[in-house]
């Protein structure tokens, strides 16, 4: 998202920000949102099987780079999301945004600015912005 877009999209949600404007309406919608995404996934991988999930603990060897470890790491899911799947995903993450917008609003955070400060963050700490 362009950083006019971000700010159009925060004033856009203000405008139709009505029947969840109480800071604790968008909060618990936000929460609800997260936790639709990971159930969208879930089902991705237990009713649809479009996608699989083969977790295992993460090795990390000693005598490589912060950089080279980063490439034998997993992300534990194989697979792509078919396109009912992915059009769901896409719609709660949608969502998310939403309210993660909303809650920006509401408090008076500029979504587009710390979308920028978290990226100039990760930017300058590199590998070190290990989460």
């Amino acid at each position: 998202m362009k950083e006019t877009d971000q700010a159009a999209f925060q004033d856009l949600v203000g405008q139709y920000l009505i029947r969840h404007r109480s800071i604790l309406d968008v909060q618990s919608k936000l929460v609800e949102s997260s936790a639709r995404i990971a159930r969208a996934l879930a089902k991705a991988v237990t009713s649809c099987g479009c996608v699989q999930i083969a977790a295992e603990r993460q090795r990390f060897p000693a005598n490589l780079s912060l950089a080279e470890v980063r490439e034998q790491l997993s992300t534990h899911l194989q697979g792509e999301p078919c396109e009912r799947c992915r059009e769901t995903l896409e719609d709660e993450v949608g969502t998310a945004l939403f309210y993660l917008a909303a809650l920006c609003h509401v408090t008076g955070l500029d979504l587009g600015a710390i979308l920028r400060k978290e990226r100039e963050r990760v930017a300058a700490l590199g590998l070190f912005h290990l989460t």
